[in-house]
């Protein structure tokens, strides 16, 4: 499996953010229009956290708090585990699944480079077995 920054590499660079002093009604718009589940957080031009549909649903809808006038910064995930983008895709899903997290900021020093999502590792694990078909049907055609 290939590292975090050759996957990010790939997805090209991050639109998907919000001011955390947005609503979150502004947010889930955004998040329809944009068909995606989560949106990167910032203050001021820094990374904050995340927020996502689950946010929304565990920590708005179940508390019963008006989407139109809670703000991002009430609700959203601030606590992820982080990675360098030298990290490898393997370790990310160990990362995950002990942390029982969907997303993983990457960054590299001080500076934030984007987020790898659990969608992101799985795409990986399938282009891997892919590729091991591939080359085993490859094999097996030329050998057999």
């Amino acid at each position: 499996m290939r590292t975090v920054n050759k996957i990010l590499q790939q997805k090209g660079p991050h639109f998907n953010h919000i001011d955390e002093n947005a609503t979150v009604l502004d947010a889930i718009v955004q998040m329809k229009t944009e068909n995606i589940s989560y949106l990167i957080v910032f203050n001021k031009g820094k990374y904050v956290g995340i927020i996502s549909e689950r946010d929304y649903a565990q920590n708005l809808v179940l508390n019963n708090k008006s989407v139109a006038c809670t703000l991002v910064k009430e609700i959203m995930t601030k606590d992820l585990p982080i990675v360098s983008g030298d990290e490898s895709g393997e370790n990310c899903m160990l990362l995950m699944n002990g942390s029982k997290s969907r997303y993983l900021p990457v960054f590299d020093g001080p500076e934030f480079r984007g987020i790898i999502t659990i969608h992101d590792l799985m795409r990986e694990a399938i282009r891997d077995k892919q590729k091991v078909f591939n080359e085993t049907k490859l094999k097996q055609h030329y050998w057999i």
